[in-house]
């Protein structure tokens, strides 16, 4: 009752002193605030959750804690959704995207909060998905509902979405400029001057936070030693082929997988079943658990024996051919590792399973060119980070997206010196 007083009366004092696109840029800097905490708080969360359950002193140390910890946590997320929030906790851009189109831009108050518990508890537990999309669908909720609450137009609800949005997936990677990218390219929103102003300082706002708490650090930073090689172009073609019939598999493979768990109506077979197939892959393939990004810093830091630890394959580490194939048996097991989590009931995204898998795709790639053909001598950072470029450009649809994101976590020091 106070809290409405309070708005109606925030509201007649805004009107009567500010015009609605004054009052939009004070709402972005908040929004890109509240996001930016968000994000913040489900990367914390996950991140301390799995350095509980992580064992890496011993690296030939199997983890059998693997088969079971997936399977928990997509338990309590099914108990989360249906005996707390009662209600489908949707997450991707598509649900954003539907809200845009048919919803009005209007988002339910609980997707504000819901959706961070249960990707930390989907994600901690080790269910290989990515954090992006409920954080992505979290900053929408934040910028519909506080329009809503001062009962803005569409036009204005749709604007404050893509704050929410842009502000999240920057404060995620410290990438305000991708921020803005993403909002423009993925959700399709008019590109005029009222438009950017507000979403750029959600993003850098979102930015800040995330620097502020987090220090410089993000989720795999890495700086380019090698420089560019003009001999490397058709290899770069050839991996640009490659990574988009791999974008291919994963769209169909990811929609298969989610369409045969979608006939199982008993949710908790579904989650029985799917737990511990993501149980039995992860504890063979440690790598797939959780996001990934700890293997993706070790693949760019030349620690790839790190990608062996705690497997049962750890003893062939040594051997070259081997390696690819445990490298290309990864690619293959990611999007059904991460179809299966979501199938089963677990809450996560496509965003860091597409960066995984194209980073990988890069490596394989350009390790077996060099072992094939070793006069090239080809850069493997770069073409690692080639390939998740074009992995999220073909299965995001973003291809700008994927070129800002790669450059502004390498400094933008990447496509420069691939131009220069």
């Amino acid at each position: 009752m106070h809290n409405s007083i309070f708005v109606r009366k925030l509201n007649i004092w805004r009107t009567r002193n500010l015009r609605e696109k004054q009052f939009v840029f004070i709402l972005s800097i908040l929004i890109g605030l509240i996001a930016g905490l968000g994000a913040v708080g489900l990367k914390t969360s996950v991140h301390y959750i799995e350095s509980i359950f992580r064992e890496s002193e011993n690296l030939r140390k199997l983890n059998w804690h693997f088969l079971l910890l997936p399977g928990i946590g997509i338990l309590l997320t099914v108990l989360f959704t249906r005996k707390i929030i009662k209600d489908e906790i949707g997450h991707g851009v598509t649900k954003i995207l539907y809200a845009i189109s048919k919803k009005g831009s209007k988002i339910k108050v609980h997707n504000t909060y819901s959706s961070i518990v249960a990707c930390t508890f989907t994600g901690g537990f080790g269910g290989s998905v990515g954090m992006e999309a409920p954080i992505l669908y979290t900053g929408a909720a934040i910028g519909s509902n506080i329009g809503q609450l001062f009962k803005l137009s569409y036009k204005t609800l749709t604007l404050l979405i893509a704050c929410g949005v842009a502000g999240s997936l920057a404060a995620i990677f410290k990438a305000p400029i991708t921020g803005l990218i993403f909002a423009f390219e993925v959700l399709m929103l008019d590109l005029t001057t009222s438009s950017i102003i507000p979403i750029l300082m959600s993003t850098v706002t979102g930015a800040i936070v995330s620097s502020l708490l987090l220090g410089e650090r993000i989720e795999f930073y890495f700086t380019l030693k090698d420089n560019f090689n003009f001999n490397a172009i058709p290899f770069y073609i050839l991996l640009g082929g490659f990574t988009g019939m791999i974008s291919l598999y994963f769209v169909r493979m990811n929609s298969f997988i989610e369409k045969i768990f979608s006939e199982v109506y008993n949710p908790y077979r579904k989650l029985i079943v799917g737990g511990l197939l993501v149980g039995v892959m992860i504890y063979f393939f440690p790598p797939l658990f959780g996001e990934g990004y700890t293997a993706m810093k070790s693949l760019l830091s030349g620690n790839s024996v790190e990608l062996f630890s705690n497997s049962p394959f750890y003893k062939y580490y040594g051997d070259t051919w081997i390696f690819l194939l445990f490298l290309g048996t990864l690619i293959i097991l990611k999007v059904i590792a991460m179809a299966v989590t979501t199938g089963s009931g677990g809450v996560g995204g496509v965003f860091a399973p597409s960066l995984f898998m194209g980073g990988f795709t890069g490596f394989a790639f350009v390790k077996t060119v060099n072992l094939l053909f070793p006069v090239f001598k080809l850069s493997e950072s770069n073409f690692t980070l080639v390939g998740m470029a074009g992995l999220i450009a073909g299965v995001m649809q973003a291809p700008l997206t994927a070129i800002f994101l790669i450059a502004e976590i390498t400094s933008a020091n990447f496509f420069l010196s691939q131009t220069v």
